[in-house]
């Protein structure tokens, strides 16, 4: 491996450990929820979600599972 590359790897691990410096400004991501799949998608400073529960409460177990892994990364 060359010594580039072993640079771009010594900072990808720094970067990783650095979660502050990531934000997630949009991203869809398929949840496997106990029934069947769901869809979430963030952007615009919103979730969504096509599960029955999101649709008339506007917040799910999805969601703020989401929201609980990215603490400190949406926005």
């Amino acid at each position: 491996m060359d010594s580039g590359m072993i640079g771009k790897i010594d900072k990808a691990k720094r970067y990783a450990q650095e979660r502050k410096r990531v934000h997630f400004t949009e991203f869809t991501v398929t949840f496997d929820g106990e029934n069947n799949p769901h869809t979430v998608n963030y952007g615009q400073g919103e979730w969504k979600c096509d599960c029955d529960f999101f649709r008339t409460r506007g917040r799910c177990s999805h969601t703020m599972a989401l929201e609980m892994i990215l603490e400190g990364m949406i926005g």
